[in-house]
């Protein structure tokens, strides 16, 4: 299973084959030191590891569509056009692999403009006067009392920022990118807007759960306009702020699954990825798959559509990964932590699964390892 094509659906096409079920979910580096949004030979070097590691999907990390939506000022960019052919770099060298890759678009709202999350810095706001910069958010709430409190945006600032992640888009595809992962999820702005814990307005984009989603349906219909048909979307979840409470009160798995289910049904979109937590307040059960019945939920709301789901958090073992995907829990996995430790995690599993050596998805430079 693991180390199996998976296609994940487009509009129009063939949609997008992975040549294994593998991804390496997005992971701040922090580490664009021009603080310009600019990938570096650091972000090549990174990413392309996966690639001749053999994974099916790179996944790039939040990658700022805006200035000010920079969870650090050391993070990436796509909100100017002289930052596509830095990216181009990346996209060229994975395909040159045989993997696939994408971009997560993000804005971090109320959680941008900290010190990067590097030994040594504290997880405060950087201030104005050390190149940080005044936050946005549903609300002027800060989304951690450690955190400066936002400027509330109106209605027509969020139109801008709308417009904001479609001409990231449009540079994504400019870039060579294979598909884009937006990030709804780990308190940041489109997963602040979702949770009634960091939403508390009372206009069309707040209250009701109708308008909590307002913002995120309007992003995907303004991505998937410029986004070619060809190429799939996707988004990345919290699919749970870990709190309880009667359903619509909180943002959990129900409400999780019923927007994934109208965003692939009626909105372009075609994965779905199952992560959790970001917001104050949850405590969190941490610990190995500890996410995977998010995804689990949601692949059973999306049952017949053709929408890929994938799994993330600690997965770290080709035998767990395989576990999940044999028992139908999602039909990919995202890596994180163990690719770190390994860029190789994908080649490995293969041979630990017992695939020929001949079909270990990793560059033919490294034939000498024998797995």
């Amino acid at each position: 299973m693991l180390l199996s094509p998976a296609t994940i659906p487009a509009p129009e096409g063939d949609g997008l084959t992975l040549r294994n079920r593998a991804i390496v979910a997005p992971m701040c580096m922090y580490s664009v030191d021009a603080e310009d949004g600019v990938p570096t030979d650091f972000h090549l070097v990174h990413s392309g590891a996966f690639a001749t590691g053999g994974f099916g999907l790179v996944t790039i990390e939040a990658t700022g569509v805006e200035a000010r939506g920079r969870i650090s000022p050391r993070d990436l960019g796509l909100w100017d056009d002289g930052q596509i052919a830095a990216h181009r770099r990346m996209t060229e060298f994975a395909h040159a692999q045989g993997a696939k890759i994408a971009v997560q678009l993000g804005h971090a709202g109320g959680k941008a403009s900290t010190y990067p999350g590097l030994p040594g810095f504290q997880d405060l706001t950087v201030p104005v006067s050390e190149g940080g910069w005044k936050t946005v958010g549903p609300t002027e709430q800060p989304v951690f009392p450690h955190l400066d409190a936002p400027h509330a945006l109106s209605e027509s600032e969020l139109d801008d920022v709308v417009a904001a992640f479609a001409e990231a888009a449009r540079r994504a595809d400019e870039a060579g990118y294979d598909a884009i992962q937006l990030h709804g999820a780990h308190g940041y702005l489109l997963h602040q807007f979702l949770s009634p814990i960091s939403n508390t307005r009372t206009d069309s984009y707040g209250g009701s759960e109708e308008n909590r989603t307002r913002l995120v349906r309007r992003v995907v219909d303004a991505v998937r306009k410029v986004w070619p048909a060809t190429k799939p979307l996707g988004i990345r979840f919290s699919a749970s702020d870990w709190l309880e409470g009667a359903d619509g009160e909180v943002w959990n798995v129900e409400a999780t699954a019923r927007l994934a289910h109208r965003l692939v049904t009626e909105h372009g979109v075609s994965w779905i990825d199952a992560s959790s937590g970001g917001l104050p307040g949850g405590r969190i059960a941490v610990g190995p798959g500890y996410q995977v019945a998010f995804a689990a939920r949601i692949r059973e709301a999306l049952a017949g559509t053709g929408a890929l789901v994938s799994a993330v958090g600690l997965i770290d073992s080709a035998a767990q990964a395989e576990s999940i995907l044999a028992t139908g829990q999602a039909d990919a996995v995202s890596v994180a932590r163990a690719a770190l430790r390994n860029p190789h995690w994908a080649a490995a599993s293969a041979a630990e699964l017992g695939v020929e050596r001949s079909e270990i998805p990793a560059a033919g430079q490294y034939w000498r390892t024998r797995w």
